[in-house]
Formats: structure tokens, C-alpha cells, sequence
């Protein structure tokens, strides 16, 4: 029996070969292939690429993370009333996540976001929680099962507390 293989999680390079990805979204796929290098570059989105550790390296996943905000009004009450009333709160926003077929079943998912769980907690700059808009309702199923909570008026766009995410790590905050 094989071992899976192991990722390391980078920033993606502007050389780095894609157009072997396949995950099964069209969208996402060519997202990766034609738009990403442009939204790096014009500082809208920064991609975050998991590779094999082997001699070859191969792509096996990738995520977005971005700036964003949370409206006040919409997050569950219970949230909504630890925080300070302004009308809207920061965030980071996991826009894309998507796994090479080959790579599906291993846990990269998860991996991925904890990774980037772990990019928004150690960030210099101030945010309240990762929000993710997942594309269908298996995706919000995903996310919740990480800890992901939903909008109550928008059950696909997701978000988790960095503080939860931080005591879960074990973490002090700050």
C-alpha cells in the first residue's frame, strides 16, 4: 500500500505550470489557468498553492484569500452583539478552493483551510472572522463541518470567528 503524498502550501508562482489542474469545476479550473496571475498581480486576491513533496512536484489544490467585511445586521445575534456597533466588520474572504481530482479524498481540502485559518490569524492586519460563499450546498456542508457558520439570510455565504479558530488551535489571541 501506498502512502498518500504529502503538500507543502505556497504562494503560487507566476511560472507555475497549470494547465494539468483538474478538479472538476470548469470555473474553477479556468480561474486558475487564465484569471489568477492577473488578480495577484493587481493585488485583488492573493492564491495559495498546495504541492506534492515528491521529486516531482505536482499541483494538487489551491485557495484565494482577499479582504472583505461582514455587514453587522447580518451575522447571528449571538455574534453580532459581542462586537462593536459599527456597521461592518473585517474579514478575510476564502474566494476559491478547489483540489486536482487525483487529490480528492486525502484531506487536502481541510488542510487548505486550515491553512488559510492560519494566514488570517498570524496577518498584521485586523479581522474578525474567514467568510467563504460556497457554490452549492454540498460545498456549505463542507465548510460547516469545519466549523464554518452560516448567515442566517444567506445560508452559502459562511464565516468562523479567528478567535474560534485561534482558542481551537490552542492560541492565545494577539
Amino acid at each position: 500500500m501506498t502512502a498518500p503524498p504529502s503538500f507543502r502550501v505556497h504562494p503560487l508562482t507566476a511560472n507555475l505550470d497549470r494547465t494539468t489542474f483538474c478538479s472538476g469545476s470548469a470555473p474553477l479550473d479556468r480561474y486558475l489557468r487564465e484569471q489568477i496571475t492577473q488578480d495577484v498581480r493587481r493585488r485583488v486576491a492573493a492564491c495559495f498553492v498546495a504541492m506534492t513533496t515528491e521529486a516531482t512536484p505536482r499541483l494538487a489544490g489551491y485557495y484565494t484569500l482577499a479582504s472583505a467585511s461582514l455587514l453587522l445586521a447580518d451575522l447571528p445575534a449571538s455574534t453580532a452583539r459581542k462586537l462593536p456597533r459599527y456597521p461592518s466588520v473585517p474579514a478575510v474572504r476564502m474566494g476559491r478552493l478547489a483540489v486536482d481530482q487525483a487529490f480528492k479524498g486525502q484531506g487536502l481540502g481541510s488542510t487548505l483551510v486550515a491553512d488559510a485559518l492560519d494566514r488570517a490569524i498570524r496577518s498584521e492586519i485586523a479581522a474578525h472572522a474567514l467568510m467563504v460563499d460556497a457554490k452549492d450546498e454540498v460545498a456549505a456542508a463542507f465548510y460547516r463541518h469545519q466549523g464554518f457558520i452560516a448567515l442566517p439570510a444567506s445560508p452559502l455565504v459562511l464565516f468562523l470567528p479567528l478567535g474560534t479558530a485561534t482558542a481551537a488551535q490552542g492560541r492565545s489571541p494577539g
